[in-house]
């Protein structure tokens, strides 16, 4: 891959620094790039994906690749390139315009798991008991859509 770094949504730069496990924040990510990632998966599941709009400049910084790849999560971005795609060239490392290409459709894919993440932190104070939530549901869909508590019962 070349020297192309992964850019986040000025708009989101505060949710993602939010996740990252720091001195001041009990975030469930270690890194910026594992919150990324993760929100490119989130966004390809539930097929949004968005434009970046206005990029952050500061904190977070545009990420290098070097991150992506030294976790092994260039073949995520592979796979989102190619599924949206449908086009296996797109994974040629030689040409820049690919390489362009895999980019923005990953950053589109986490911009649109940041939103949909904004939204359901939205009020929640502990991200990570949240989260843990999201992820029950995204395992068991069926077990939150079907059942209905009836309180005509106890009326």
């Amino acid at each position: 891959m070349a020297a192309n770094r992964i850019r986040v949504a000025k708009d989101k730069a505060e949710l993602v620094k939010s996740l990252v496990a720091s001195k001041d924040t009990t975030g469930p990510f270690q890194t910026y790039a594992d919150v990324i990632v993760f929100a490119a998966a989130l966004g390809a599941k539930h097929k949004k994906r968005i434009a970046l709009g206005e990029i952050s400049k500061r904190d977070p910084d545009p990420i290098p690749q070097e991150h992506f790849l030294s976790k092994g999560y260039d073949m995520l971005i592979k796979l989102l390139a190619i599924t949206t795609n449908k086009d296996i060239n797109i994974i040629s490392s030689n040409d820049e315009h690919y390489d362009t290409q895999r980019i923005q459709i990953f950053e589109e894919y986490a911009n649109g798991g940041l939103e949909l993440l904004q939204n359901e932190f939205r009020g929640a104070v502990d991200y990570s008991e949240r989260l843990l939530l999201i992820l029950k549901h995204n395992d068991f869909p069926e077990s939150f859509g079907e059942f209905e508590f009836d309180l005509s019962k106890f009326v």
